[in-house]
C-alpha cells in the first residue's frame, strides 16, 4: 500500500461527545479527512467470558495510508477503552475528487502549505 492511498477506519465511542471530541481532534490534527459519526447502536460482544451489550457511536473515519499509524494511536490514546475497536480497511476506488481532497486533508501542514 502506498502512503497515499485512500483507507476507512471505523472505531465506536461510548457516547456522542466523546465521539466528537476525537472527530475535532483527528481533523484538526490532519490525521482524518473527515469523520462521519452514526445514530448510536446496541454493540453486543463477549468480555471477560461474559456476554455484554453496550450503546455505542459508530465512527468513519477517511485517512491515506501514510496517517493511518498516527491516527490509530490518536484515536486509542483519547478512547476510554481496554481494547478499543480500531480497524482499517483499504480503499479499493473512490472518486478522483474525494479521494484528492482526502488526501490534500491530510497532508502534514508543511506539505499542504506547499501544495
Amino acid at each position: 500500500m502506498n502512503d497515499d492511498d485512500m483507507v476507512l477506519v471505523i472505531s465506536n465511542a461510548p457516547d456522542l461527545l466523546l465521539a466528537k471530541r476525537i472527530a475535532h481532534v483527528v481533523v484538526e490534527e490532519r490525521l482524518a479527512a473527515c469523520v462521519n459519526l452514526g445514530a448510536p447502536m446496541l454493540s453486543i460482544y463477549t468480555w471477560k467470558g461474559e456476554v455484554e451489550g453496550a450503546e455505542e457511536v459508530p465512527m468513519c473515519f477517511k485517512t491515506t495510508a501514510g496517517r493511518l499509524d498516527a491516527l490509530m494511536d490518536a484515536i486509542a490514546r483519547m478512547h476510554p477503552y481496554e481494547v478499543p475497536e480500531i480497524v482499517a480497511v483499504p480503499v479499493s476506488a473512490s472518486a478522483r475528487p474525494y479521494r484528492d481532497w482526502v488526501r490534500e486533508q491530510t497532508a502534514p501542514r508543511d506539505e499542504a502549505a506547499q501544495g
